[in-house]
Formats: structure tokens, sequence, C-alpha cells
């Protein structure tokens, strides 16, 4: 990415320069499906930077996951919050927003279930991890706030309706159909909070 002269180089900037070209590049083509060389002449930038500023293609790729966890993570935290206080409607919001993310042309699946399914390698399966951990965490809560008997047990049954309706929309046909059930069986799972019937 050239800097034009006189112009002073802000590595900060660059850095989220890169990710953020390095981040539609990699969850359209697959973490194995571009190489060094290709990656760095898609985002526009020589080898010498990307080594400067992540040390190795698999320092990007983890870089990429754990901005893509927080920003998605933030983003399903906010519509849940937006619903108001109503926990079916925390909970409907969630999968709303999957329908929208399942709709877009862009979208591939989960990027983090891809990598980790890719690379088996450590780095990527603790930051997998720490995704799902996100979404059980604001799902739990959700449980936790329609007085759940086993929150914990009810947020996981409602994390892997997440994860599945997420692979089957990226993989099987009928997108919104999948949205749509899996928020069917998440209200059906949470238990009827009294004054939100």
């Amino acid at each position: 990415m050239p800097v034009a002269k006189g112009s002073t180089i802000d590595p900060a900037r660059t850095r989220a320069t890169i990710l953020e070209a390095a981040t539609a590049l990699l969850y359209e083509r697959g973490l194995d499906g571009i190489g060094v060389a290709e990656l760095c002449a898609g985002i526009g930038i020589s080898k010498e930077t990307l080594y400067r500023h992540f040390g190795t293609k698999d320092g990007l790729v983890e870089a990429v996951l754990r901005e893509r966890s927080e920003r998605v993570g933030q983003w399903l935290a906010t519509r849940a919050a937006a619903a108001g206080d109503d926990p079916r409607a925390q909970l409907a919001a969630v999968f709303d927003a999957l329908r929208e993310w399942y709709d877009d042309p862009a979208f591939r699946g989960c990027a983090m279930l891809n990598a980790a399914a890719q690379h088996h390698a450590e780095p990527v399966r603790a930051i997998t991890a720490r995704h799902l951990d996100r979404y059980l965490d604001l799902l739990t809560g959700i449980a936790e706030r329609a007085g759940a008997a086993d929150p914990r047990l009810l947020g996981r049954q409602l994390l892997m309706l997440v994860e599945g309706a997420t692979v089957l929309a990226a993989h099987h046909d009928g997108a919104a159909d999948h949205a749509d059930h899996a928020r069917q069986a998440a209200l059906a799972l949470l238990p009827a909070t009294p004054g939100h019937l």
C-alpha cells in the first residue's frame, strides 16, 4: 500500500487496512485457497509489509480471526440488546440477525468454524473456541433472564441451533428457512417469562 511522498506512515492504520482487506479475501477464498503472493497482491501490499505487521501468513490469519470474532460477537450482542428487556425478543433478534447474514450474497458460513476445519493448528482452534464461548455467554445470559432451570445447558442447546443453522445455510439450499426453523426451535426451548407470553 503505497504512501504518497511526504506522507507519514501510520502503522496502526496500515495494520487495520490490511486486516480489513485480508478479512474479505480470506473469507471469500478460504485460508488455504490463496497463497502468500496472491494474498499480498489482492491486498495491495508487499510480502515485507505482511511480515512486518503479522510475522507470517498464519499470524495474519490469526489476527483476522480475532478481529472478526470480536466484531461478530459485538454485532449479535448489540442486536440482542436493541430488542429490549424481553429474553424472547432478544433471542428472536439474534436469529433475525443471522437470517440477514445468511441472505448476504457474500455469506460463506462461520469464518471461525471454516478456519478450524481448514487448519487444525492450536492457535486457530483456540480462537474458534473463544468465539463459540462468546456466543455461549450471550445465549446463556438470555436463558438466565428467561428463568431457565439450567441456563448453561439451554445456552449450549441454543448455540447448537445457531451453529447448525449457519452450517446448513452455508452448505444447503434454503438459507432463510434454516434461520427461521432454528429461530422457532430456539423460542420453543426458551421458557415463557412472566409478562412476556
